[in-house]
């Protein structure tokens, strides 16, 4: 299996752990930013609002990359839908073709480009039928796209899916429309998403968009532009209305979640927190966290991603305070080496980061953490790679994202360092860093046998048209009897046996 992990570097890998009917039920199980193999290619159909005419266009949208992208493309359906344009689920049968795209990884880019090809095949069928690019490749490769993929009459950056009914009427007119510009100010507040493929019991919140963090491996910041808050109104207005159409589970999405700092005065959200108290007339994380929960007692609330430098212990109080809001913090290491740390520009070393392991399981001891690690950085060396597992013994995570290091074009580490570790160095220090994460995902998960959890119910296994799968609070799956149980309920469930990334369970 480990050699099946390993040549999917982009993949999520949780512990694979041969165990009855349920083995690999979430094998591939991710979340926020992080790449979703079972989604890539999703499309979607969304029904026009019945106050809107219809242009008597049809468009057709595939989704690549991570769920930020995702939620982008719920953003670009509502703005068409109600610009007057009819979805269909057929590309051959669109006016407008769009993907949204990835760039975070190398064979992200490859994947789109070849799907663009097989797509241009509408082109021969209808004519006066337009191709669209939309997201982080748009940005990141415009001049690639107009002058290569000559087969691309719109190409749209993050920022500008408000233009897009505008591009498609300049695109028809035989003149390629692009609009890559990055913003200072747009956050889609005041456009209510169309829920794309739900499960109709959780949906994903942007509460931010872009990125200040200059990650040196990250094509985030340059792709999706600066961090700007959207306005807290707007987030409670969205989950209220999730919540009354049945919802029972939100998360707050952002690159970085914890400095969310939302204020009608531009002064006061330039100026970072760094203790553990808000300013009046600022609403931070903090206080959007504790909003949120108060909708309603049922309604759960997770969030993603957290920054270790920006985790505050306010953050923490506020989880330990409500019950609805989830016991599961996702925290980024990366590397447990300071050195390689400085390199990354993270700027916090392996002791700030134990030290908000220590805040977390002091103030949330029943609080599940899961995590990001990066094996062979440029220059890392075989004592650095040992630092990291250090760490990863001393938080003993839940879950983890381990990647090799993927050099991406365009960062700061492309600029400024050399790729110097060899391919069969990188996948060793991989294997090795998977094996102790395995190790302790099966012993995170062995101790929770013969305990009941609150389980909110997502929907019917994979596996079995008899049993369904939910959450606890800790983000662990759970697969158990259907009964007469149906998705959006909660019900108790006692762990009766676990592989090392699912919890297997009988009614309570």
């Amino acid at each position: 299996m480990s050699a099946v992990l390993l040549s999917l570097p982009l993949i999520s890998i949780r512990s694979f752990m041969d165990n009855k009917l349920y083995n690999n039920e979430v094998a591939f199980e991710l979340q926020t930013k992080k790449i979703d193999e079972n989604r890539q290619g999703e499309t979607l159909t969304v029904e026009r609002p019945k106050q809107v005419d219809s242009n008597g266009k049809k468009y057709y949208i595939e989704s690549y990359g991570c769920q930020m992208n995702f939620a982008d493309s719920e953003v670009v359906a509502s703005i068409l839908a109600n610009a007057g344009f009819d979805s269909t689920p057929e590309f051959l049968d669109a006016d407008i073709i769009l993907i949204n795209t990835c760039s975070i990884r190398d064979n992200a880019e490859q994947r789109v480009r070849h799907r663009l090809q097989h797509l241009s095949a509408v082109k021969k069928k209808k004519k006066g039928a337009l191709i669209g690019v939309l997201g982080c490749m748009a940005e990141r490769l415009k001049e690639k796209f107009l002058e290569e993929e000559k087969i691309v009459d719109i190409v749209a950056g993050p920022d500008v899916y408000r233009m897009l009914p505008a591009m498609v009427e300049e695109a028809e007119t035989g003149q390629k429309a692009v609009n890559v510009l990055l913003s200072r100010e747009e956050t889609y507040a005041e456009i209510n998403p169309v829920r794309l493929n739900t499960n109709g019991v959780t949906a994903f919140i942007s509460i931010m968009r872009g990125c200040d963090n200059m990650c040196a491996f990250c094509v985030v910041p340059f792709t999706r532009g600066r961090e700007r808050s959207r306005d807290h109104r707007s987030i409670l207005k969205e989950a209220q209305e999730l919540y009354d159409n049945g919802y029972r589970e939100v998360t707050l999405l952002g690159q970085n979640v914890d400095s969310y700092r939302f204020s009608e005065d531009p002064k006061l959200v330039g100026k970072k927190l760094v203790d553990a108290k808000y300013d009046e007339g600022v609403v931070n994380f903090a206080k959007l966290l504790e909003m949120v929960a108060q909708i309603a007692p049922d309604l759960r609330v997770r969030f993603s991603t957290s920054h270790p430098k920006d985790m505050t212990d306010d953050v923490l109080y506020t989880m330990a305070k409500y019950d609805n809001i989830c016991n599961y913090i996702h925290l980024p290491l990366q590397s447990g080496s300071n050195r390689v740390l400085d390199i990354m520009n993270r700027t916090y070393t392996r002791e700030w980061y134990k030290e908000r392991i220590d805040a977390i399981k002091r103030i949330l001891p029943e609080a599940a953490i899961s995590t990001d690690i990066i094996a062979g950085f440029c220059t890392e060396t075989e004592e650095e790679h040992l630092e990291t597992m250090d760490i990863m013994e001393y938080a003993q995570y839940s879950m983890a994202y381990m990647f090799a290091y993927s050099e991406r074009p365009g960062t700061v580490a492309a600029k400024k360092f050399t790729d110097d570790i060899p391919e069969e160095t990188k996948k060793r220090r991989l294997t090795e860093i998977v094996a102790l994460h395995r190790k302790h995902s099966l012993e995170h998960n062995l101790r929770d046998v013969g305990k009941t959890f609150e389980v909110l119910i997502e929907g019917t296994s994979h596996r079995s048209a008899e049993h369904l799968i939910g959450r606890n609070s800790q983000n662990k799956v759970i697969v158990f009897p259907k009964a007469d149980l149906k998705p959006g309920m909660y019900t108790h469930v006692k762990v009766t046996d676990c592989t090392g990334g699912t919890l297997i369970g009988e009614l309570a």
